[in-house]
């Protein structure tokens, strides 16, 4: 018994149920205004509000203290609202409590002068009765390497693309490869517009977030084409087009793609309710991230397919004639 056999079996065996089915593709017009918008918000969002860049990006001034004792989320809050008192909201990157166990703080800043640095400290010594002892550095990061870490992250994105591209072009088809990547490309355009709508600090952590969501959503795409792929074999002769393939197939898999989605987003939330603040900056855009990806795979990855199929066999038509 080959594969086909047993995937018709397995189909069979609902023979008796009613089978969800929506026309993904008769909506297609409304998946693309909805990503049309998107598009447009994040465009205006860069232009007019920009990226809160961290200093990994831009360079600026690394302060870290041992406070003497282990530090709970709350003091992590209060040593924030300190410096953001000091220096102003703007200036303040991120502060993060770091050690095993955490009894040390690190706040990142904007390049300030000695004496904002000295008055920082003198704030931390009156709370936390700190001496020049605990201090364990204060100084500043070179902008030169936020640009090695911008080269890198585009350089990291692009090779994942490409390598993405080659495989579901082997696996499948190029067109397919083709709108795989375009999906993608949005996933991280929704991520980037989060970033800057919310102002949220773009550090080397979002390297590992672009990563993850980039693996991620083409989980979901794959297994997506995949059935694709075994409906156009049990269907073929039967003269069904494409898209109600895409339909088929998109039907078959939404309750798979809502419930992989559903569990990981129930732990992220999970993280970012209990985490700390950099774990916040990090798990926030992955939700995003994770929720743009269920749209892509099931919205637009089977619509782009069947628009690059149909346009290809359309120019294939015009060049016979």
């Amino acid at each position: 018994m080959n594969r086909t056999d047993n995937i018709d079996k397995i189909n069979n065996l609902n023979a008796g149920y009613k089978q969800f089915h929506f026309d993904f593709v008769s909506k297609r017009l409304i998946f693309l205004a909805v990503a049309g918008v998107i598009f447009l918000t994040g465009i205006i969002s860069f232009f007019t509000r920009g990226f809160n860049w961290d200093i990994d990006f831009v360079g600026g001034t690394i302060m870290e203290y041992n406070m003497g004792r282990d530090l709970s989320v709350s003091d992590v809050e209060d040593i924030e609202s300190l410096a953001v008192e000091i220096l102003g909201a703007n200036a303040v990157s991120s502060v993060v409590r770091s050690g095993n166990p955490a009894q040390q703080v690190v706040i990142k800043t904007q390049d300030i002068d000695t004496d904002k640095r000295n008055e920082i400290f003198e704030a931390l010594a009156e709370k936390y009765n700190i001496t020049e002892d605990d201090i364990y550095r204060t100084n500043n990061v070179n902008p030169t390497v936020g640009e090695t870490l911008t080269r890198s992250t585009i350089l990291s994105v692009v090779i994942a693309s490409v390598l993405m591209l080659i495989y579901i072009s082997v696996r499948f088809d190029f067109k397919s490869g083709l709108a795989t990547v375009i999906c993608l490309l949005f996933d991280l355009f929704v991520m980037l517009t989060v970033y800057s709508l919310l102002q949220i600090s773009m550090n080397v952590a979002v390297i590992a977030a672009f990563l993850t969501i980039l693996g991620y959503s083409i989980n979901a795409t794959i297994i997506i084409f995949d059935r694709v792929r075994e409906n156009m074999k049990l269907k073929r002769g039967a003269n069904i087009k494409f898209a109600e393939i895409i339909n088929m197939s998109l039907s078959q898999t939404i309750a798979r793609s809502f419930n992989t989605t559903l569990t990981t987003f129930f732990v992220l939330i999970v993280l970012f309710i209990i985490g700390v603040p950099s774990i916040r900056t990090f798990v926030l855009p992955l939700i995003v991230g994770i929720m743009s990806g269920l749209f892509s795979s099931l919205c637009l990855a089977g619509q782009l397919w069947n628009f690059l199929k149909g346009a290809g066999e359309e120019k294939s038509k015009n060049k016979a004639k």
